[in-house]
C-alpha cells in the first residue's frame, strides 16, 4: 500500500522527533523540515545544532531532510508584529503567529511543493474529524501538563484538516522512552523554552527597538516617576518600575500615543470584562448567540468561566462570571467546552 507523503517540521527536539518515529512506524512516507528563521539563532532553539540533531534522526528513521531558509517569511509575520505591538503598547504571542503563519502557512505550502498532502509536528494537542460538519475539531491534548491547543487556536479550517499531531494522545515521559527506544539522538535533549531571536540570558527587551522616554503617571494622572520605553512593560507588571512608594504598585495601562505608563494598586487590574479582534470560531462559522465557556487570558492563565458574545464583524465581547487580573491588549483570549477548543480571539482592551 502506497502511503501518501507526509512533511514533517522538525525542530530537533525530542517532540517532533518521536511525532517523525510514530509516523514511520505506521509506515508513512515521511519528508522532514527544518525552519531557518533567524540568521543567528540563540539558545537551544533553531540552532545549528538543532538543524544537525533533526538530521540524524531522519537519517536513523530513513527519510530525507531539508532545512529551509524562512528568515524573511519570520521577520514579516513574526518578528515585525511582534515589534508593532510593543510599540502600540500591547504583549504579543510570538509563538502562536508562528503556528498560524510559518509552520501551517509557509511550511504547508512548501511541503505542498513537494507533494506532501499532511503536516505534523510535535505539538501536545489532538485533532479531531466531527462526522456531522465534517470540520476538524481542536482538542486539548491527552496530557493536560503539556497541552498546547492555546497556541493553536488561530488555525483556519483548512490548515486544521492538513495538520497531524502524533503525540496528542500521549505524557511526555512516554514521548521520551519512546525516542530511546528508536535510538534517537534527541531522546534526553532539554526542551527549549526561550524565544529563538532572544540572546542567551537576555530578555525580549533586547529584541524591541526603544520607543523613546516618557512619564509613568498614577490613575489621577499625577506623574510619579519616568521610564525608558513603553516596550519594557506589559500590563500586571510590578518588578522593574523603579518607584519609591510604600505599597506595591502595578502597571494598569500603557498609553502608546502619550508613552505613558499608568500604575495603581492590584485590585485596579481587576476587570469583568474585554473585547476581542479578529476572532476565530472553530466547530462553526459563528456562535448562534452567547456562548457560555471557560477561557484562558494567557497560556499560564487557569481558566475562567465566562460569556462570549460574538457580534458578526471579526469582534466579540466577553464577560466574565468573576473579575479577572491583568487583561492584556495583545495578548490571545482561548475559549473551551471540556477539552474542546470553540476558539477564541485576540484582546482589544
Amino acid at each position: 500500500m502506497t502511503h501518501p507523503l507526509t512533511a514533517v517540521a522538525m525542530s530537533g527536539g525530542v517532540d517532533s522527533s518521536v511525532a517523525a518515529a510514530l509516523l514511520a512506524a505506521e509506515g508513512a512516507s515521511l519528508v522532514g523540515f527544518s525552519m531557518k528563521l533567524v540568521a543567528d539563532a540563540h539558545g537551544r532553539c533553531c540552532s545549528p545544532e538543532d538543524f544537525r540533531d533533526a538530521r540524524r534522526v531522519a537519517d536513523r528513521l530513513g527519510f530525507p531532510h531539508y532545512v529551509l531558509d524562512m528568515e524573511e517569511d519570520f521577520r514579516r509575520h513574526v518578528r515585525a508584529p511582534f515589534e508593532e505591538d510593543y510599540a502600540q503598547g500591547r504583549t504579543p504571542s510570538p509563538c502562536l503567529r508562528c503556528n498560524t503563519f510559518l509552520k501551517f502557512g509557509v511550511l504547508v505550502s512548501r511541503a505542498r511543493a513537494v507533494g506532501a498532502e499532511r503536516v505534523a509536528t510535535g505539538h501536545y494537542a489532538r485533532l479531531v474529524k466531527d462526522p456531522r460538519s465534517g470540520r476538524t475539531l481542536l482538542h486539548r491534548a491527552a496530557h493536560a501538563g503539556k497541552d498546547q491547543s492555546y497556541y493553536l487556536f488561530d488555525l483556519s479550517e483548512a490548515q486544521r484538516a492538513v495538520a497531524l499531531f502524533p503525540l496528542g494522545q500521549l505524557r511526555k515521559e512516554a514521548v521520551r522512552d519512546a525516542a530511546r527506544e528508536a535510538g534517537l539522538a534527541t531522546a534526553d535533549k532539554p526542551e527549549s523554552m526561550d524565544l529563538c531571536f532572544v540572546p542567551p540570558g537576555g530578555s525580549y527587551k533586547d529584541a524591541v527597538a526603544a520607543s523613546g522616554p516618557g512619564e509613568i503617571v498614577d490613575a489621577a494622572g499625577a506623574v510619579v516617576g519616568r521610564h525608558a520605553g513603553i516596550e519594557r512593560f506589559t500590563v500586571g507588571q510590578r518588578r522593574g518600575l523603579g518607584l519609591a512608594s510604600p505599597q506595591a504598585l502595578y502597571v494598569l495601562k500603557i498609553e502608546p500615543g502619550s508613552r505613558r505608563i499608568v500604575v495603581g494598586e492590584e485590585e485596579a487590574l481587576l476587570s469583568d470584562s474585554c473585547t476581542l479582534e479578529r476572532t476565530r470560531w472553530i466547530p462553526f462559522e459563528r456562535p448562534g448567540g452567547p456562548l457560555r465557556a471557560t477561557v484562558r487570558i494567557r497560556s499560564t492563565h487557569a481558566g475562567a468561566e465566562a460569556t462570549l458574545t460574538d457580534r458578526g464583524d471579526g469582534t466579540a465581547a466577553v464577560r466574565f462570571d468573576l473579575p479577572q487580573r491583568a487583561i492584556a491588549p495583545g495578548q490571545a483570549l482561548v475559549a473551551y467546552d471540556g477539552d474542546l477548543v470553540l476558539g477564541g480571539g485576540w484582546i482589544a482592551g
